[in-house]
């Protein structure tokens, strides 16, 4: 089933060629069609996230099949239902998880990847929820297993990653410590319920939380480099450490004897390489445990800014500036 109304062409925000955030310029595209299990979404917003800029830089192609368009989380409206699709029609209002694709006006989807809009959210907030919620989710709850009562620790706490995954775990009953900086960063975290933030310019992470709950049972990185070996050692016995990116670097001379001597677990993982059906595991699991949050008011969308669409050149630079907390949002059709 289709909207008789869809237009041949759609605005779209392309790469020109890798490198700065000016090679993302406004270009035109046929508008996609629902393959069999998937919708067609008229877009009202796209979340500008990580993966986006290393795409953009030329180090993260799109895996094969997908679109060569940056966006991997949007909300807006099913204009369009494939094959095969059962759960959605034309007209239903949902947030999705893309492989690519969410700077445009009209993306094609997974159907199994959509969700709901959250309770109470507008489609700008529910635009920011998917991909780190996927992110955070699969990889500190279904992966480390972070349960009630345990400490945890969590590097780039106002960013994006971290202002999810700090609500989450004060949702389940973890104690949670934030690390970031400067103090108004560190102060986001607090606002969101961390019960202890540490200003890594100023403060040494591993003395603190060793001196103040003997170390961490989970810790999430995004920054790599020094802060490997560092969380090694900030790691209580069995400590799960999960790094999602690596800031200052990937490449470091770590010794294996304190992982081997507390049992730790270093994983790692992108969210865009997990296969359709792993994503569509993890988007069941956030519907039955984590939208019920969202019902209750244990969760909030953290948006610092939003951009219209063409000027997603301006947002990558905004968000290399590292000065933002929680999401960057693109305004691409607007609300719906």
């Amino acid at each position: 089933m289709t909207d008789a109304t869809l237009p041949a062409d759609m605005n779209v925000v392309e790469i020109s060629e890798p490198g700065a955030p000016e090679v993302l310029v406004p270009g035109k595209r046929p508008v996609p069609e629902a393959a069999p299990g998937e919708v067609l979404i008229k877009v009202a917003y796209a979340g500008v996230n990580g993966p986006d800029l290393v795409q953009r830089r030329g180090h993260y192609p799109p895996p094969k099949g997908a679109s060569d368009l940056l966006g991997l989380e949007i909300s807006g409206k099913v204009v369009a239902v494939g094959d095969g699709v059962g759960k959605w029609s034309v007209g239903d209002m949902v947030c999705a998880l893309t492989n690519g694709g969410g700077y445009a006006e009209y993306c094609a989807v997974d159907a199994r990847h959509c969700l709901p809009l959250p309770h109470g959210f507008n489609q700008l907030e529910a635009a920011s929820v998917p991909e780190t919620f996927f992110t955070i989710w699969s990889n500190v709850f279904m992966g480390a297993k972070l349960s009630r009562g345990e400490v945890f620790l969590v590097h780039g706490g106002a960013g994006g990653l971290g202002t999810t995954s700090i609500q989450l775990a004060k949702a389940i009953g973890a104690t949670v410590v934030a690390v970031d900086s400067p103090a108004e960063r560190c102060k986001v975290c607090s606002d969101l319920g961390a019960d202890l933030t540490v200003d890594f310019r100023e403060q040494d992470f591993v003395e603190i939380i060793r001196g103040a709950y003997k170390g961490a049972d989970v810790i999430l990185d995004i920054i790599g480099g020094e802060n490997i070996a560092k969380n090694i050692k900030a790691s209580k016995p069995d400590g799960r450490i999960v790094q999602l990116a690596f800031n200052k670097g990937s490449k470091v001379e770590v010794d294996l004897m304190p992982v081997m001597l507390k049992r730790l677990t270093y994983t790692g993982s992108t969210l865009r390489s997990r296969t359709p059906e792993n994503k569509a595991e993890i988007r069941d699991s956030l519907a039955l445990n984590v939208w019920p949050m969202f019902e209750a008011g244990k969760l909030k969308p953290v948006v610092s800014k939003t951009f219209p669409l063409a000027e997603a050149a301006a947002a990558h630079t905004f968000m290399e500036s590292a000065g933002h907390s929680g999401k960057i949002m693109l305004e691409v059709c607007g609300d719906i």
